[in-house]
């Protein structure tokens, strides 16, 4: 039965950053390398050393435990010389340079993976190389994984209490991702309800283009089913928000009957948590892996890809692996 995981190198993600830091202002940014750690615990080692509070760190996404991670970390107030010397548990820093402004969540172009995933037969690759061609030719779900909801699985429901006013956090940065994990479930329930092929649209769709992000309302679906069988465009699903572009005709009812079974409320009566923004958003259904490159190396198939942000790796991995066991089990 395919494994992976089975050693913290088996999982490599490298990120992509949006932009190059240009060398001088208040902060530094330091690409750091880490291994069984979480983007969490570096970030509150980093804020420790330079004497600053943990929310003063900025990163652009949470990246694996059980891996071996490249990620850019902002910090204040720190000199570059000295943060490449800094000794920190599970990572080390590869390089330091200024930059004016503190990096913020979503502040990246994408991740590049390498993963190897063991114990595959000959018939398990030969499924693989299929479900390749056809992930590349219609895309992937761009489904959440299930890291996006915690250990315990239970950050959707505390996010539930949250917007329910029934909890109050004081860490908003934690508040806000308590919240993005609900958003995460609803999205998750719909994409998982939807009838229709990845590769179509519906009227009354939410469309995003594929290579500008906007966003329009489909009106003529034998029209743009055209545009999106030749990936153009894509449908897309709820990151329920109080300014998230809905839906119209049947396909928007049908995602309001989804929300309110879910206890989210929705239009007017969706109100924000106090102290934490919900705007809202459109999220495209499926996601076309860029680079994708699959061989065998050393007993095990290596596996090459690259993703935007907030697409999972693990999501592409039970696609193209049936019965996949994560770690060594």
């Amino acid at each position: 039965m395919p494994r992976f995981r089975v050693e913290p190198e088996d999982f490599c993600v490298d990120e992509i950053p949006l932009y190059e830091a240009s060398g001088e202002g208040g902060h530094t940014f330091l690409r750091i390398e880490k291994r069984l750690a979480t983007s969490d615990g570096v970030a509150r080692q980093l804020a420790a050393a330079a004497g600053v509070p943990a929310r003063d760190v900025g990163y652009a996404g949470r990246k694996d435990r059980g891996a071996v991670t490249t990620q850019w970390m902002s910090v204040p107030d720190l000199d570059p010389l000295e943060a490449v010397d800094l000794q920190l548990k599970g990572a080390r820093v590869l390089e330091a340079t200024r930059h004016p402004h503190k990096l913020r969540t979503g502040q990246l172009r994408g991740n590049r993976f390498q993963i190897r995933v063991r114990e595959v037969d000959a018939a398990g690759e030969q499924a693989a190389q299929d479900a390749l061609a056809r992930i590349l030719a219609e895309g992937m779900p761009n489904r959440f994984g299930a890291q996006r909801f915690g250990k315990s699985g239970r950050n959707a429901a505390v996010g539930r209490e949250l917007l329910a006013g029934r909890r109050s956090i004081r860490d908003r940065r934690k508040g806000r991702f308590l919240i993005s994990a609900l958003q995460s479930e609803v999205f998750n329930r719909v994409l998982e309800e939807r009838s229709l092929p990845l590769d179509a649209v519906a009227e009354g769709d939410v469309a995003q283009v594929v290579e500008s992000g906007g966003l329009f309302i489909v009106e003529d679906s034998a029209v743009e089913n055209e545009r999106a069988r030749d990936f153009e465009i894509s449908a897309t699903g709820p990151i329920f928000g109080t300014k998230m572009m809905a839906a119209s005709g049947e396909v928007g009812r049908w995602e309001s009957e989804i929300m309110l079974a879910m206890d989210i409320p929705v239009g007017e009566d969706l109100k924000a948590p106090r102290g934490i923004r919900l705007p809202g958003a459109r999220r495209a259904l499926r996601v076309r892996p860029q680079g994708l490159c699959l061989a065998r190396e050393e007993g095990a198939l290596l596996l090459e890809f690259g993703l935007p942000p907030g697409s999972y790796a693990t999501v592409l991995l039970a696609e193209l692996f049936s019965g996949l066991i994560e770690g060594g089990g």
